[in-house]
């Protein structure tokens, strides 16, 4: 023999020791970011395709409309109350909105005022 040694038990250990610290940041760069990232892409993928048409939507870039039709990835909306219409993908809405109410009232006291002016 050459005064080479065969590998022991110890060896293995070491080298199991040493690398155990990487494979645990791993497992836990899993369940603390990549986990959940993946839920809340899901999630959003899961709403974004449950749009339809009448849904009120907004948009990364603020708008705030309801939709008017669908047609593949392209969405259109109407923005506003002089109906303005815009085309959207699919990838931009942020979210659903709760539905506006088409008719806002005017405050108590400005209706008091009114009264008092006839």
């Amino acid at each position: 023999m050459n005064g080479e040694s065969m590998p022991g038990a110890g060896d293995y250990m070491s080298m199991i020791a040493s690398f155990a610290p990487i494979v645990i940041l791993i497992v836990l760069f899993y369940f603390l970011l990549i986990r959940p990232q993946r839920k809340r892409d899901k999630a959003e993928r899961e709403m974004r395709n449950s749009i339809q048409v009448g849904d009120e939507i907004s948009t990364i870039g603020g708008f705030i409309g309801r939709v008017v039709s669908i047609k593949d990835d392209v969405l259109v909306i109407e923005s506003s109350s002089d109906r303005t219409k815009l085309k959207l993908y699919r990838w931009a809405i942020r979210g659903k909105e709760a539905p506006a109410t088409e008719s806002v009232e005017a405050p108590k006291e400005a209706k008091e005022t009114k009264k008092d002016d006839k």
